[in-house]
């Protein structure tokens, strides 16, 4: 008996998949802003770990830290190195996350005292962004040329490799998976695959200048701007496989990351921004800004990575002058879809009684 109950309550999702209650299902935001921090920001998330960032207020400074959380606001590490001025976290993957303090790219495994300082020799600052399979990508300012190098590390500031293509005068790296980088350059958007030489030119017929920012298995993603705002943009390896997310009813957007087909990122309304969802097309955008608590719904939300199952890490701006607030929208456990569905089923029995 509670077999076919679980079956009609499924049955019954299914059948009321109307837009609101797609949206009752899809998505619950968690405020993940830690006590003592004035403003907090979450730019990545992989296997259950969120990071980012939070300014923390003293008497005479608001020193950036970074910050490593596991689902909640009261889970935070402070993962802020001892004799640093500041820090902050881009990116996690497998229990490492990566960033930069006082202009050093750095890596830490879940705690201050991990901290590896990845900046390379040559450089005068430098930058850690993503991590993926025990590789880390960022860039740096280049000494001797003068200009940003995109940079390529496995763990050590001595695994070093340059992505630097020849002839440009400038590039950066920005994401990372199964041994690919995505970044732009003097061209646009660009990718890699390991070497400066393996570089493949990402930019699109039509845009006057694009850049990547995230990788996931053969998808890239990232913006160019088409006549004169930013549009989100999907690719698949060239620059012919682009494909223009931008939505209808949004005035620019771009995609910050993308996992198992699901694409995240932002669109400006024309009067704020919202934290936005995509599945590989522009009419398949989920406005995540939705989700958030009521007293958040004026100001301004941004969407900056998405994990296996679904979970985006992000956060609310609001205000210019960086109040923000850490935000985790996340996937109900399947005992909530259950839960939901039981009260659609308790409904509908109490109304044929009626």
């Amino acid at each position: 008996m509670f077999r076919k109950q679980i079956l009609t309550i499924f049955a019954a999702v299914m059948l009321l998949g109307a837009a609101k209650v797609q949206a009752v299902l899809e998505y619950q935001a968690i405020i993940l802003h830690p006590s003592g921090f004035i403003a907090s920001e979450a730019h990545g998330i992989s296997g259950g770990q969120q990071v980012g960032w939070g300014w923390l207020y003293t008497e005479t400074t608001w020193p950036r830290h970074a910050l490593l959380w596991s689902g909640t606001a009261e889970s935070v590490v402070d993962l802020h190195p001892t004799g640093f001025d500041e820090s902050a976290a881009y990116a996690v993957s497998g229990g490492q996350q990566v960033g930069a303090g006082d202009a050093h790219a750095l890596l830490w495994s879940g705690t201050a005292e991990s901290m590896v300082d990845l900046h390379p020799s040559g450089y005068s600052w430098s930058r850690a962004d993503a991590a993926s399979g025990g590789q880390q990508v960022g860039g740096g300012w280049h000494t001797s040329s003068g200009a940003e190098h995109a940079l390529l590390w496995s763990g050590t500031s001595e695994s070093v490799v340059e992505l630097h293509p020849g002839g440009f005068d400038s590039s950066w790296a920005n994401g990372v998976s199964d041994g690919q980088q995505v970044g732009g350059g003097d061209t646009g958007a660009l990718l890699w695959s390991g070497t400066a030489e393996s570089v493949v030119e990402l930019h699109p017929s039509g845009f006057s200048s694009s850049v990547a920012y995230g990788i996931s298995g053969d998808q890239q993603v990232g913006f160019g701007y088409f006549d004169g705002y930013p549009h989100a943009l999907l690719w698949s390896g060239t620059a012919e496989s682009a494909v223009d997310l931008h939505p209808a009813d949004f005035a620019s957007s771009g995609a910050y990351d993308v996992f198992a087909g699901q694409q995240v990122g932002y669109g400006y309304t024309g009067e704020k921004s919202h934290a936005l969802l995509w599945s590989g097309t522009a009419e398949s955008v989920l406005d995540l800004h939705a989700f958030l608590p009521s007293q958040y719904e004026n100001y301004n939300s941004y969407a900056c990575s998405i994990d296996p199952a679904g979970n985006v890490a992000g956060y609310v701006k609001l205000s210019s002058e960086g109040d923000c607030r850490a935000v985790l929208w996340q996937v109900p456990e399947p005992c909530t879809l259950v839960l939901f569905g039981l009260g659609i089923l308790g409904l509908r029995n109490r109304n044929n009684r009626s």
